[in-house]
């Protein structure tokens, strides 16, 4: 069962078809009781009809021998008020529902005597009556009779007469049921007929709509299996022009795998760099490691010192890319920018600390001091590397955000190139040396730095000639 529903076709299916069998069962339901209930209250108005006429023949006088006991063969009886039957049809044999269960009329007393019998004392029986009227109330009841050897169920009407020289009398005439039975029969028969033939129409109509619906999914799928089977991110799967959920599907799935390939050939790229980045210090550090153990008199040791530490940082550098790629959340500390830019600043030829519009401490952020010291240290290695003489660090409240500007009075940074510095393993012409530039690092880890403390790192011109770091944060 569990493969059988392991399809969104199969199961959209067999949900579609139960919704409509539950509501065809709920309507067919409704529409028996209904037909049932007006079919039953027909019969019982036609049964106070035929009751009625008769007691209307009695009001008037007529005689038990010429009342219209037969008419369409439909039971009636005539109770006298000590339940005895005066009148019955000829042909009722057997009858069932109305309290009296004789079929043969008992012999009526003379007029008189029935006068005498009854007077005024049995007006309290039942509504009070006039003579010659009849009863406003009908009594209804559900029974059986047979009429010349046909038996069958009937509905039957009890209509009280009062008349002038025989005493209240109550009139039971019945019709037939076999039209209710026979109506509601035939409906429950359609129905057991044709709910079943709908539900199949409903099952196979969903099963090819669901089918046509899913058919682009099935068609992204298989382009997704050969995607991964073939390793080839430059694919995309088909988007279908229907302008629906699939579609956007499509798009999305496009849209990751683009985001993917971009990511895939960023890795390719920056190990690829790393690795050529790598091996120029490593290759000199051999180099020298084997002259030295050729000709120790030879050996360079401040040079290979500086190989080495060269090799630690850009390791460590490497290595604080790979945790901000892999999505390293900042810590939530509070940190004061105007003390960790002294800091970062102390000890550096030419490099002052300016804070505008705030008192020291003023100015915090919410984040890792560790990696926002790096972000800085990072922009004053970068700026003392192309000024001339100075580098200014100022510190600000801007609205809602803290802001650090790094500026130098060195040549600034081209126009053209003022988003290609933030890349990795980028370097402008002028920092290519080994002695001048570092691995093109620096600028990349700051952006990425900033970015994962929601902030912004750009740069512009400075008011000194040079460039303008600004790094913005929300303030804490």
């Amino acid at each position: 069962m569990s493969r059988l529903l392991g399809s969104v076709r199969a199961r959209a299916t067999l949900g579609a078809t139960l919704v409509v069998a539950v509501a065809l069962v709920a309507a067919g339901t409704a529409v028996l009781l209904s037909l049932r209930s007006n079919l039953l209250g027909e019969a019982g108005t036609q049964a106070e009809r035929s009751a009625r006429e008769v007691a209307t023949e009695l009001a008037v006088g007529t005689p038990y021998a010429d009342l219209s006991l037969d008419v369409d063969d439909r039971p009636v009886q005539v109770v006298d008020e000590d339940g005895t039957l005066v009148a019955a049809g000829e042909d009722l044999e057997r009858i069932t529902g109305t309290g009296v269960d004789a079929v043969k009329p008992q012999p009526a007393a003379s007029p008189g005597d029935a006068g005498d019998d009854d007077g005024d004392d049995d007006e309290d029986a039942g509504e009070p009556l006039e003579p010659g009227e009849i009863g406003e109330r009908t009594t209804i009841s559900d029974g059986s009779a047979t009429i010349d050897g046909d038996t069958e169920d009937y509905r039957f009407a009890a209509v009280p007469v009062e008349t002038e020289d025989r005493g209240r009398l109550t009139v039971y005439a019945g019709a037939p049921l076999s039209a209710e039975h026979g109506a509601v029969n035939t409906a429950l028969t359609v129905m057991l007929i044709g709910f079943p033939v709908l539900l199949a129409v409903v099952g196979w109509v969903t099963w090819l709509v669901t089918r046509r619906a899913l058919r682009p999914v099935e068609g992204i799928r298989r382009e997704m299996a050969a995607i991964t089977a073939s390793e080839d991110l430059a694919r995309r799967v088909p988007v279908p022009g229907t302008h629906d959920e699939v579609a956007r599907l499509a798009s999305t799935t496009n849209e990751t795998l683009a985001a993917l390939e971009a990511s895939v050939e960023r890795q390719r790229r920056f190990v690829a760099d790393a690795s050529h980045e790598l091996r120029s210090p490593i290759a000199s550090l051999r180099t020298q490691l084997e002259v030295a153990a050729a000709h120790p008199e030879l050996l360079d040791l401040d040079g290979a010192v500086e190989d080495t530490v060269r090799l630690q940082r850009l390791a460590a550098d490497l290595l604080l890319l790979a945790r901000l790629d892999a999505g390293e959340r900042p810590a939530d500390a509070r940190v004061d920018l105007a003390a960790l830019a002294r800091e970062e600043a102390a000890g550096r030829a030419g490099v002052s600390v300016r804070e505008e519009g705030g008192e020291t401490g003023a100015v915090t952020v919410a984040g890792s001091r560790g990696q926002l010291g790096r972000v800085l240290a990072n922009l004053l290695d970068n700026a003392q590397r192309h000024a001339r003489s100075a580098v200014v660090v100022s510190v600000r409240r801007d609205g809602g955000l803290a802001v650090v500007g790094v500026a130098d009075d060195g040549d600034g940074v081209p126009e053209a190139d003022r988003e290609r510095i933030f890349e990795r393993f980028v370097r402008l012409d002028d920092a290519r040396s080994r002695d001048d530039g570092g691995a093109g690092l620096g600028l990349a880890i700051a952006r990425d730095v900033a970015v994962r403390h929601g902030g912004t790192l750009t740069v512009h011109g400075g008011p000194a000639g040079g460039a303008l770091f600004e790094l913005r944060l929300p303030a804490a």
